[in-house]
């Protein structure tokens, strides 16, 4: 549950002087960002035209098209993205981030240490989660064939190599999308110039203080993963994404003039031929050196329970009608870049 001042649903009462400072931001801070974030997003897309104009990424009507870019288009790509990712963050007010790097603080085989890891395994807070990776590795995410199809971004998911899925799919679609992610997995491990993979096993997106079952699709592939942990300490807003509306959160975040992020990255974690051949160990061992790591509560709450609580909030208490609905992509839930 949120808990900051504007309450669980971004609805709350606030303080008299937080509606004054809301107040300001509204007429000063947030024009000017929106802006600037406009002014970005443009010339990031421009970038991803250019560099695509013949040669078109990921079509979005295939369920994970592993079609990647090569050579100095994707170098460009990269590079740019990188660049003005953190150029995103910085006008959203993350002057600073405050990372903890412990990949380097623990020793390894040299057989280890040549070993790539296949994708990215991080706790899932906020849509800042994606912007941050993008500018930190560029990773290929994967995503609901809607956000193929949106204006700009829909070509930047494209550069990014993302797999696009449909969210009400069939049971035989999932297991599609399953084997498509591993290989592109097994690939990044392979191959250094291919884009890695970056997903959220907990499958939804919670408060930050806690860590949710995660889900053993990311953990198929049987290779080596990169755990990262992200927080967003606050005062006043939580850029936590978990119960608030997408307009609310917009507004909130943009008005406030400082925002944080703490990045915790813990060494390349290298699966024992038990958790390969058990890939719900191999995920339940990864989510519990997280918690410890994090300072996280293991919760074993899922996006279910997650669905009646938010209908609760609006004040419908009835059973959603889809309580036993497949919950998300077998751990690969679509981010909405």
């Amino acid at each position: 549950m949120r808990n900051d001042v504007y309450g669980p649903m971004g609805r709350g009462e606030p303080p008299l002087k937080e509606k004054l400072l809301l107040g300001i931001a509204l007429l000063t801070l947030l024009p000017i960002r929106i802006i600037l974030a406009m002014t970005i997003l443009v010339l990031c897309y421009l970038i991803c035209r250019i560099c695509t104009l013949f040669s078109m990424p990921n079509r979005e009507d295939v369920q994970g098209d592993s079609t990647h870019l090569r050579g100095w288009r994707r170098a460009v790509i990269v590079h740019s993205g990188w660049f003005l990712a953190r150029l995103m963050l910085f006008v959203f007010g993350f002057y600073w981030i405050s990372s903890d790097d412990k990949s380097t603080n623990e020793s390894q085989d040299q057989s280890e240490e040549a070993e790539r890891p296949g994708a990215i395994i991080c706790n899932h807070v906020s849509y800042i989660d994606i912007l941050y990776h993008m500018s930190s590795s560029f990773s290929s995410f994967v995503a609901d064939r809607s956000v193929a199809k949106l204006p700009f971004v829909g070509l930047i998911s494209k550069c990014l190599g993302c797999i696009f899925v449909q969210r009400e799919s069939k049971s035989s679609d999932f297991k599609g999308v399953s084997g498509v992610v591993s290989e592109r997995i097994r690939e990044a491990h392979q191959n250094k110039i291919a884009p890695m993979m970056m997903l959220f096993p907990e499958g939804t997106i919670t408060n930050g203080n806690y860590l949710l079952p995660f889900k053993t699709g990311a953990f198929l592939a049987t290779v080596p993963v990169l755990p990262v942990i992200l927080r967003y300490p606050y005062q006043r807003f939580s850029p936590a994404w978990d119960s608030i509306s997408g307009v609310r959160f917009v507004i909130f975040l943009l008005c406030q003039f400082i925002n944080y992020i703490e990045v915790t990255r813990l060494p390349v974690y290298y699966p024992s031929q038990e958790e390969k051949d058990d890939p719900k160990l191999y995920a339940n061992n990864v989510r519990r050196l997280m918690a410890k790591k994090g300072n996280l509560i293991l919760s074993d709450i899922g996006l279910p329970e997650k669905r009646v609580y938010h209908a609760a909030l609006n004040g419908n208490n009835r059973l959603p009608s889809f309580w036993h609905q497949k919950d998300d992509f077998h751990g690969f839930a679509p981010n909405d870049i």
